[in-house]
């Protein structure tokens, strides 16, 4: 029987009425609602498509939106003084600087200018220190986190099994690993990080009861690389020629889908499946944020 499908437009869907829900009983108890500031510099469409649509689903459920756009030429002293602005603006408890940053800018020095208080990204070093010490009060990087919350809303608890993520990126794989091994609700597991040199990858993978691959490249994982009803999630998406179609392209992920799909208990599909979460995880963060802001 064909795995199953975990769909993260309708996971999204659900956390984000909830948020909408827990949005309005926050104002109606304190008057205020959580705020979050995206930051763009330049021009970047795609940086700037993402934005909107972060923005929209922000306001979507109640969350206070700014958007804030620079030149592509912006100095960084004048973005790291924009950004110190924002952490002293008392509305505004989430900050995301959209990357890639321009060449003049010191991405690194941005992320770092961030209070940890509103890194709703998750990529402050004292956020990633956080994590990766086991910490449960933390604002978690928004992708991995997304993943927890298809797993333990699909009856797929990581409690006790051997997750195989493949990718050790900043972003996704190593924080995936972290989350993980967190004790508690949506951790306990044991963990194996692979990557692109990783000697006999599927040698490795075939131990998965879950298998999270996250390295951008397409079919880097094919039936045979995965054990028979392990639940497989696919963080990859990648663009590919195809000719027969309107665009020219189409969307799949690091997984061979159609042929995983036959092995796999659960399977995430590209596009749908991890992706609508990150945003999600993002607006969630932003809340969380807004709450331990009321407790100091």
């Amino acid at each position: 029987m064909p795995a199953q499908l975990i769909s993260g437009r309708e996971i999204a869907a659900t956390i984000r009425s909830d948020l909408a829900e827990r949005v309005a009983r926050l104002k109606a108890d304190t008057g205020r609602v959580p705020g979050l500031a995206t930051v763009l510099v330049g021009e970047d469409p795609a940086s700037q498509s993402y934005v909107r649509m972060k923005n929209s689903a922000a306001k979507e459920a109640g969350i206070h939106s700014e958007q804030i756009t620079l030149p592509a030429d912006t100095p960084e002293a004048e973005l790291l003084g924009l950004v110190a602005g924002l952490n002293a603006n008392p509305d505004i408890h989430g900050i995301l600087v959209q990357l890639p940053l321009p060449g003049q800018i010191d991405e690194q020095k941005v992320l770092e200018a961030i209070d940890p208080a509103k890194d709703v990204d998750g990529f402050h070093p004292v956020n990633v220190g956080k994590l990766s010490t086991g910490a449960t009060d933390v604002l978690a990087p928004c992708t991995p986190w997304g993943v927890i919350q298809m797993l333990l809303r699909t009856g797929n608890s990581p409690r006790g099994k051997h997750c195989v993520v493949v990718g050790r990126s900043n972003i996704v794989g190593r924080p995936m690993a972290s989350l993980l091994l967190r004790r508690g609700e949506g951790g306990d597991a044991t963990v194996t990080v692979a990557h692109s040199r990783t000697p006999d990858l599927g040698a490795i993978t075939r131990q998965a009861d879950i298998l999270i691959v996250a390295v951008g490249r397409p079919d880097t994982v094919t039936a045979d690389m995965v054990r028979p009803g392990a639940v497989v999630i696919d963080v990859g998406v990648n663009r590919v020629d195809a000719p027969d179609t309107d665009r020219g392209y189409r969307l799949v992920g690091d997984v061979d889908f159609d042929g995983v799909r036959e092995v796999a208990s659960w399977i995430t599909p590209v596009p749908g499946g991890v992706g609508p979460m990150t945003i999600t995880m993002l607006l969630s963060n932003t809340v969380d944020a807004f709450e331990r802001s009321l407790e100091r």
